[in-house]
């Protein structure tokens, strides 16, 4: 008879085959998906050429004034709409807020309208080279099917989850899959509702895609850490670099990037070799996990509020230019004091994590706390879906670690634990 133990949950012959049966759906939604991506991305290349049809000078006049733009000086980009006489063409044009300023409500200029593809069109107040040209086809054509391709981005990473889920079954309880798949659904939805847009240059699908990548890998990585596994560390590494992705294509949240690179891998594969050399005695498949003392508390959270003032400030004083926050200075400010705290806060987690304390899963409440505020004044909202499933694994987590933690603590020193009979 198979041995079930009382902190593993197994599912049942019937849910193996219904998990099993959807894998096997969903291995052929992801091999469509990836034949349907590859095929839009082509069609968006336009075979990699940026040929026109048809190039126009026309004049342009500014569509808005300076009182409905709104811009004032914690602005360091304004995009401003210029319109042709006739309103057939529009002309976005990005200044500096000092040269915005300067701008006069009936600016106009001379520009250049680029046909293709009969009514499509590429505005420019500049001439733009062979080059240029063909970007900015390439990223019109995508942005036309940005949505399809945001629908196939969505589907095809619930798909993976449904393979996971399947493929390693038996690791995780009925609950477990159901908040896994949950969380990923969730996150295509609001991926398909709330696509991105082109950022410092990046096509809105590369940043979605991210996005979706880190949340598959995060609740995953989460779900193993609430298990007390081990391999939650090597999927973590896959968790760094996609985040550290993540911050160069945003040009924003160096704090965190610098405290993956110099803290979080490294601390990952430490955290591996230590929890793989303290096993459960009952459950080898388990580690064995305990608490902080109040006053070793204390000191932590010193150091972290040392930390968020210090760091932040200094990360205040740089500007890297980002388009993430439409220019807003006091965003990127507040953005800046949180990176820093959540900077600080990761790096506590990481250690109670090398550690094995329980404590980490209230350091993961902080961080998710901090980080939805972040992704509220980014706009990343399909990362919120993320920090929903923090806030509830959290919760699965803490209750699972402080189970186990009250029944070792109520076995007698020196007594010898018995495995149960099956």
């Amino acid at each position: 008879m198979e041995k079930q133990s009382k902190f593993s949950i197994y599912t049942t012959d019937n849910e193996k085959r219904w998990f099993f049966g959807t894998g096997a759906v969903a291995i052929v939604c992801i091999v469509v998906a990836l034949v349907f991506l590859i095929l839009a991305l082509v069609s968006a290349s336009g075979m990699f050429t940026g040929n026109y049809s048809e190039v126009k000078r026309i004049e342009f006049y500014r569509a808005t004034t300076a009182e409905e733009e709104g811009y004032d000086d914690e602005y360091t980009k304004c995009q401003v709409e210029f319109l042709d006489e006739d309103e057939t063409y529009s002309c976005l044009v990005e200044y500096k807020y000092e040269d915005w300023e300067e701008l006069a409500d009936d600016e106009h200029f001379l520009g250049y309208v680029y046909l293709y593809e009969g009514d499509q069109y590429i505005a420019s107040k500049e001439a733009l080279d062979e080059s240029g040209l063909r970007n900015s086809i390439y990223t019109a054509r995508t942005d036309a099917i940005s949505g399809q391709l945001n629908v196939v981005l969505s589907i095809g990473l619930v798909a993976i989850g449904f393979v996971v889920m399947s493929l390693f079954g038996r690791r995780f309880s009925l609950y477990e899959k159901c908040w896994f798949l949950g969380i990923m659904i969730m996150a295509a939805v609001v991926a398909i509702l709330f696509p991105e847009s082109e950022i410092n240059g990046v096509s809105g699908i590369v940043i979605m895609g991210l996005y979706l990548l880190d949340t598959f890998l995060n609740i995953l990585c989460e779900l193993l850490i609430s298990k007390q596994s081990k391999w939650n560390f090597i999927v973590s590494l896959f968790v760094e670099f996609t985040e550290i992705a993540i911050c160069i294509v945003l040009a924003y949240r160096f704090a965190t990037m610098a405290s993956t690179l110099l803290f979080w891998i490294p601390c990952d594969i430490i955290s591996f070799i230590n929890w793989h050399r303290h096993p459960d005695k009952i459950e080898e498949e388990l580690t064995v996990v305990r608490r902080l003392k109040g006053w070793q508390e204390v000191l932590i959270l010193a150091g972290i509020a040392v930390w968020t003032v210090g760091i932040g400030y200094l990360l205040t004083l740089m500007d890297f230019g980002t388009e993430l926050f439409n220019g807003n200075q006091t965003a990127y400010i507040v953005t800046c004091y949180m990176d820093a705290c959540v900077t600080a806060v990761g790096i506590c987690n990481g250690l109670f994590i090398l550690f094995r304390f329980r404590e980490q899963w209230i350091a993961w409440y902080i961080d998710a706390v901090l980080e939805a505020v972040i992704n509220i004044l980014s706009g990343q909202y399909v990362l919120l879906v993320l920090k929903l499933g923090y806030f509830t694994n959290t919760t699965y987590g803490y209750i699972r670690w402080t189970k186990y933690i009250h029944s070792r603590e109520a076995v007698p020193a020196g007594a010898e634990i018995s495995e149960p009979k099956p």
